[in-house]
């Protein structure tokens, strides 16, 4: 008989600046079946050096990513959410070990996010026509409001839909030219990881999204204090976590806003995709232009 083999488990790094770093820190999680308990993936327990790294890596792409046109962003984001589409089957599974949820409705969230992400990509080129405007004033000027990035954005995802609601947050901070800084679900991280991979396989230019697993209340004084992170969004559902974060943000005048749901359910619905949500990570510009005689 050929001798038993063990099988290699995954051990799930961060994704900073394009790249899957370990944890600087040497400090892993374990994430476990729901059903059973059985050990399923070690994953990096993320530290205030990890996230000052993925802080500045969100920084470097700022430019990049901000001076692209927004037909662009678009087409860049459809191709991300082509590559989360191959491996739904995959995420899916994961989704059902860690959650319990059956194979179906894991499906189901995986096929949502993608939805999701198509949805937002479609705004790039939409937002300043929408949101945008001239606007009459008394002088012989044009007067233009435009929405623009304000920056790097913190966001904190929910525990639950882990995927989905992690995957609408990026989608609204990141079409208008922001980048970002994530935080993966407490509970359930393993789904952002392997969204992690599918970025890295996709167009999206490294640091615009960079994603860390581990605990909230440690990472949320640093993240709100971070005088190169321009805006928090948290989605955590954590009145403590809200907290730290708006007194952070008091502190060095950040914009700080609660985009949580009261039911995991609400993820999958219109009030997840109210493009009016997008404007907590903008900033609108006004130019004037003096008219030729």
């Amino acid at each position: 008989m050929p001798p038993a083999r063990l099988k290699v488990l995954k051990t799930s790094k961060l994704y900073i600046g394009g790249k899957f770093p370990r944890t600087e820190s040497g400090r892993t999680m374990t994430a476990r079946n729901a059903s059973t308990g059985e050990h399923l993936a070690h994953y990096c327990h993320a530290s205030r050096k990890d996230l000052r790294d993925a802080v500045a890596a969100a920084r470097s792409a700022f430019p990049g990513w901000s001076s692209t046109t927004a037909y662009l962003r678009g087409q860049i984001l459809y191709r991300a959410a082509e590559m989360i589409e191959g491996r739904a089957g995959s995420i899916a599974s994961e989704i059902s070990a860690l959650t319990g949820v059956s194979s179906a409705e894991a499906r189901r969230e995986v096929e949502s996010s993608v939805d999701s992400l198509v949805h937002h990509a479609g705004w790039t080129d939409k937002l300043g026509s929408v949101f945008g405007s001239v606007n009459p004033v008394a002088s012989a000027h044009f007067n233009f409001t435009f929405p623009e990035p304000c920056g790097v954005v913190g966001v904190f995802a929910p525990d639950q839909p882990s995927l989905l609601g992690l995957v609408t947050l990026l989608g609204r901070v990141v079409l208008s030219g922001n980048t970002c800084v994530a935080l993966a679900s407490e509970t359930a991280p393993l789904p952002a990881l392997s969204l992690a991979e599918a970025l890295a396989t996709s167009d999206l230019p490294g640091g615009v999204i960079n994603l860390l697993t581990g605990v909230r209340s440690e990472l949320a004084p640093w993240l709100a204090s971070h005088l190169d992170v321009n805006a928090v969004i948290d989605a955590s559902g954590d009145a403590a976590v809200l907290k730290t974060l708006q007194g952070g943000a008091a502190e060095n005048l950040k914009r700080a806003h609660d985009h949580s749901l009261p039911s995991p359910v609400d993820w999958f619905g219109e009030v997840a995709r109210d493009p009016y949500l997008i404007l907590d990570s903008v900033e609108f510009k006004t130019a004037w232009h003096p008219m030729g005689i």
